[in-house]
């Protein structure tokens, strides 16, 4: 059983990511694996400083990832670049993450971008985690010291409540307390249990 979840930035997908592995499902978080395949001493880093240049290193030896962040955001060619290393490694992670999951586990895909990327017909399910504009700026302001400014512009680069609505088979309201969310979560993961030993 593949599921798909997503949620806008501050919606508390993370939260919802958790409850889930906590319950037994296996969760496949591609932007984890994004960092994991540039770590020290992989093929990805060797690819990466090779396009790039050692002075995205820093000190410790790691990628300097604001300043690779910075790099690619203002120059379309070299974010190509840098997808065209770190995508092909992702996929492979996630195949290989895939297959070693028990026949009837539940594979929780937790992807922030998933309605931008085109993809949720490629899985059986897909949760989306719902909170208002309001309340996800209200978060950011709260939790991540954020401007206003600066958390609207966030929500804006990403898709619509409304596109992301569109493609949910289940959808979790994230705007009550933090035990309303688990038991939604719960209900919902019951649910794909089921429908996963079913099939």
């Amino acid at each position: 059983m593949r599921v798909g979840l997503t949620g806008g930035i501050a919606s508390g997908k993370s939260t919802v990511s958790a409850i889930l592995a906590e319950l037994g499902a296996v969760v496949i978080d591609a932007d984890k694996l994004a960092r994991e395949v540039v770590e020290q001493g992989t093929p990805g880093l060797a690819a990466v400083m090779e396009a790039f240049g050692e002075e995205l290193l820093t000190a410790d030896g790691d990628l300097d990832r604001p300043a690779m962040g910075a790099l690619v955001f203002s120059d379309t060619e070299k974010r190509r670049t840098l997808e065209a290393i770190i995508h092909p490694l992702v996929f492979e992670r996630i195949v290989e993450l895939e297959e070693s999951a028990p026949p009837d586990a539940v594979v929780v895909h937790d992807i922030p971008l998933l309605a931008e990327s085109g993809r949720a017909d490629t899985f059986d399910e897909v949760i989306v985690v719902d909170a208002p504009p309001e309340t996800q700026v209200e978060r950011m302001l709260r939790d991540r010291g954020w401007t206003r400014e600066d958390a609207e512009s966030r929500i804006a680069s990403q898709a619509s409540r409304e596109d992301r609505l569109v493609i949910a088979t289940y959808v979790v309201d994230n705007t009550g307390s933090l035990e309303e969310l688990r038991r939604r979560v719960e209900e919902i993961y019951a649910g794909l249990t089921d429908a996963a030993r079913a099939s």
